[in-house]
């Protein structure tokens, strides 16, 4: 078995996997488990002493909140390590397609994909419910490692909120809405699907954010 990846200093043999706008990730061998190490990327734009800031804020949002979300029953990858110093973070490396590739895939069935978005409403729900807001819900960072009929996980928390009010609630909603309007002829039968599920998930407050969502979805389009 191999040591796991020193968090200053990456294998030469971690594969790139994807680079965001915030941060890039490779995939590395964590004492024998897939896993990916992800790095906060400075960005020289802004000011140093802001960006450091900001980006080691975003670090501990993200770990925190990856930890607190499955407090609540809800899928996210295992924190294997952090380095908040260097803004690097090694995680778990979840299987399966995300809900924008199941959309996508003509070989998805339209019972599957209705399936799949309840239960991706259920789990927004159970962590709205529980007092934590993703803050940039789209349908690339909703994966299915089990399968379209099983438990969705969320990834990338780093833009969330703990405590939220109901008007970033109803963000995450409106996104999830224009998210699945944009991708798919079916969003009406989808939308509704995804509601049923946030429901079942959120019972005592799911009224209140799905109107402030129909608010936040009239401003944006009067704007």
């Amino acid at each position: 078995m191999s040591a796991p990846a020193a968090l200053d200093e990456p294998s030469p043999s971690a594969r790139p996997v994807s680079r965001g706008a915030e941060a890039s990730l490779r995939a590395v061998d964590w004492w024998g488990f897939p896993a990916l190490l992800k790095e906060r990327d400075p960005k020289r734009y802004r000011p140093k002493q802001l960006d450091d800031r900001l980006r080691r804020e975003r670090t501990r949002t993200e770990v925190r909140l990856l930890v607190e979300a499955r407090r609540l029953r809800v899928r996210t990858p295992i924190v294997y390590d952090v380095d908040v110093e260097r803004l690097r973070i090694i995680l778990e490396e979840l299987p399966g397609p995300t809900l924008k590739q199941l959309i996508e895939d003509p070989a998805t069935s339209a019972e599957s994909l209705v399936a799949a978005v309840r239960a991706f409403g259920v789990a927004l729900g159970r962590l709205h419910a529980g007092g934590i807001a993703h803050g940039d819900l789209t349908s690339s960072n909703v994966l299915f490692p089990d399968g379209p009929e099983h438990a969705p996980a969320f990834l990338d928390l780093s833009m969330g909120t703990r405590s939220p009010g109901v008007e970033e609630l109803g963000i995450d909603l409106h996104l999830v809405e224009e998210d699945l309007k944009a991708l798919s002829p079916r969003a009406p039968a989808l939308i509704r699907a995804f509601h049923t599920g946030y429901g079942e998930g959120h019972p005592g407050g799911a009224k209140d954010v799905r109107a402030r969502a129909k608010q936040i979805r009239g401003r944006v389009r009067y704007a």
